[in-house]
This record gives C-alpha cells, sequence and structure tokens, in this order.
C-alpha cells in the first residue's frame, strides 16, 4: 500500500502540473509523448550523469541529454541510432523533450557514440536501476520472484571456444584401496562457497550460440546472449544479468537470488524445470523463501510419475493444489521478456560486446521498469 500511495501521489503530479505546463509550451501531447515524459520522470537519468566528464579541453557534450534520448530511443523502439539522431534533427518536440532547444545543439553520431562507451564502461545504467528498485520497493513485501531466462540474438561472430587440455581418461570401476578419485565440481556446486562478486566473474560472458528447445519441441539455436532476469509479480524486473548464449540457466540461478535478495524481501522463488536442482532449492530455503519449481522429469523419473499421477486425481477432483495455482503467477516473467523485446528494444541489438549490449538492453530495462511503476496507479 505504501508503495501504491507513494507512486499514486506521484503519477497525480505529473498529470496535474508537468503535462500541462508542457502542452503550453509544445502543444497537445500524443499518447507516446506522455509515456515517455512519464518514464523519463520516474526513470531521472540525468541525477546519476555528471555534468562534466572531462578536465581539460573542451567541455563534452551534455551526456544527460544523450542519456534522455538513448532512453527516448528504448520507449519508441527505434531499430538504430542513426534512426534517433534522424528523429532528433526532424521532430521539435521529440528534441525538447530529449533536453536540446536548437537542432544545431545536437552533437554528432561519434559523440553518441563515445558517450555510450562511457556509460557501458561505467555501469551506469545498472546503479540507476537497482537506486529505482530500492527507492520504490526496499519497504515492500513482495509475494513472488519469478526467474527465467531469454535469448538474445546479436550481430557479431560467436567467440572461438578455448581448446581444453586434454584429460586422463578415468578409469574403469571401484577404485583401489587408498585410491582417491577427485570429482570435478560443476559450476552450480562451486557457486555454493562464492561470494556474489566471485559468482558473477566466473560466468562466461562472450559472445557465442546458444540452443533451446521451443514449445513444438524443436531445438532452436541462435548466435548472441542470454538475459537472466528476477521479476516481481507487478512486472518490475529486480535483477538482471547477461551471459553467453551458452550457460544453462540454472547457472545464474544463485548469484540472481544473491542479487535480489539485497535489494527486496520476497516469500516464493517461482522458477520452471531448468531450475530443478537440489542445490537451487537448498539455497532458496536458505533465504528463508519458498522455492516453487518444477520437476525436471530427466532427474527425477519416478517423482514426476508420482505427482502426474496426483495431479490426474485432484484434477477428476475439481481441485488445484496452492503450489500449483502459485506457480501460475510465473507467467509475469515471460510477459516481461516479450514487453522488452516488442515494445523496447529488445530485438534492435545492433552494438557488440558484452558491456556494450548489456547498456543497450539496461536502457530497454529502465523504460520498462518506469512504466510498470506507472501502471499499478494508472
Amino acid at each position: 500500500m505504501r508503495l501504491i500511495d507513494t507512486l499514486s501521489r506521484y503519477w497525480r503530479n505529473i498529470q496535474l502540473n508537468l503535462f500541462p505546463w508542457l502542452e503550453e509550451e509544445l502543444g497537445e501531447l500524443t499518447e507516446k509523448e506522455e509515456q515517455l515524459i512519464a518514464i523519463l520522470e520516474v526513470v531521472r537519468i540525468e541525477e546519476y550523469i555528471p555534468r562534466n566528464v572531462g578536465e581539460v579541453g573542451r567541455p563534452p557534450a551534455e551526456r544527460s541529454a544523450i542519456g534522455r534520448s538513448f532512453l527516448a530511443k528504448a520507449v519508441y523502439n527505434m531499430p538504430t541510432r542513426r534512426h534517433l539522431l534522424d528523429r532528433l534533427e526532424t521532430d521539435k518536440r521529440f528534441r525538447r523533450l530529449c533536453g536540446w532547444e536548437r537542432q544545431s545543439d545536437i552533437p554528432s553520431e561519434s559523440t553518441f557514440s563515445r558517450a555510450f562507451d562511457e556509460f557501458s564502461k561505467s555501469q551506469l545504467l545498472g546503479r540507476i536501476q537497482e537506486a529505482l528498485i530500492e527507492k520504490h520497493l526496499k519497504d515492500e513485501v513482495i509475494g513472488h520472484i519469478s526467474r527465467d531466462a531469454t535469448e538474445i540474438e546479436a550481430r557479431e561472430k560467436p567467440k572461438k571456444k578455448e581448446i581444453k587440455e586434454k584429460k586422463e581418461k578415468k578409469k574403469r570401476g571401484r577404485p583401489k584401496r587408498g585410491e582417491e578419485r577427485i570429482k570435478e565440481l560443476s559450476r552450480l556446486e562451486r557457486q555454493k562457497e562464492m561470494k556474489l562478486e566471485e559468482m558473477l566473474e566466473d560466468l562466461p560472458k562472450g559472445c557465442d550460440v546458444g540452443n533451446k528447445k521451443n514449445s513444438k519441441g524443436y531445438i532452436e539455436s541462435w548466435t548472441g546472449y542470454k538475459l537472466h532476469l528476477d521479476v516481481t509479480d507487478g512486472q518490475i524486473v529486480t535483477s538482471c544479468i547477461l551471459t553467453s548464449a551458452s550457460v544453462h540457466d540454472s547457472q545464474v540461478s544463485l548469484p540472481l537470488a544473491e542479487m535480489t535478495r539485497q535489494r527486496v524481501t520476497n516469500l516464493y522463488d517461482l522458477m520452471d524445470a531448468a531450475y530443478d536442482s537440489p542445490i537451487i532449492r537448498e539455497h532458496s530455503k536458505a533465504l528463508g523463501h519458498i522455492p516453487i519449481i518444477d520437476i525436471n522429469p530427466r532427474g527425477n523419473t519416478n517423482l514426476a510419475e508420482e505427482l502426474s499421477a496426483e495431479a490426474r486425481r485432484l484434477k477428476n477432483l475439481h481441485f488445484e493444489l496452492p503450489e500449483d495455482v502459485r506457480y501460475n503467477v510465473r507467467t509475469s516473467v515471460e510477459r516481461v521478456n516479450a514487453r522488452l523485446k516488442d515494445e523496447f528494444g529488445g530485438r534492435m541489438v545492433r552494438v557488440r560486446g558484452h558491456a556494450k549490449v548489456m547498456t543497450h538492453l539496461m536502457f530497454g530495462i529502465l523504460a520498462l521498469v518506469a512504466d510498470q511503476l506507472i501502471r499499478l496507479v494508472t
């Protein structure tokens, strides 16, 4: 309730004060322009960007206006930076909303490129998203956190895999008396003893090829990355991690859970069968959460059959388990994935390299988070 009251007052201030003033200055606003204004006002990216970046030579172009322009690019789902510059040069209202009065004030495309590099290297957008979540959700109790990953196609060549050293062939049979055979730990097993920074550092981040089975049972492949998200009931992204496309979803569950734990308080963790692991379940319980994870029949054949039989019996009795009802909430993360790609530039990745791809996606995620916060009160 505290979140809704705060956002309601915030939204009323935008409607009663900001929109009328802008309509006097620019004329009647379109629905898209109102959405852009509201998102810019919620994110307030200019508060996080230093006004003077350089120390010597000519002062750099205003980074705040460039940051607002990149956010507007995500809101308008523009495919390229060139489309953004063309819109700034030809659309006076759009240009003024981004922060420039005259066409001659707009910097060159190379300046936009340098500013984008600065945003990528400083990881500025990740800090802004964390600040937004802390500001609006820190004191709230979240019912469910839904976790999932989605493919991100990129226009770059996949990184060549390093040639692994030939391993010694494992000896068959039982070990001899006194012989110790050291089992190589999986990444998920290693993460149990790692801190968050170590887990993030250990995850592969280069562009490569990923594979997944679609809803019809066919294997699909893509070149690029994989975006892993934690999402609240209100479709607000609390945490996000970008990895190589080939990284399995389960390997990012623990770092995502740790990031989310530092930002919000939630009760249930909802995940599909890709996260079906005792380590993930135990970690969720250790955080004081209740894990609701779909059963992977490949690893739990007997349990899956038992649950399937029990589900059929309950269905015949027209009864549904509470866990099943809660698990249905998990579709919120799938809707976030769809909106990010269809409305906020998730399919328009034209930059290369992990840091730049993440920055491109983060502009869309910031716009999406702000839009969902506004939707909670409208």
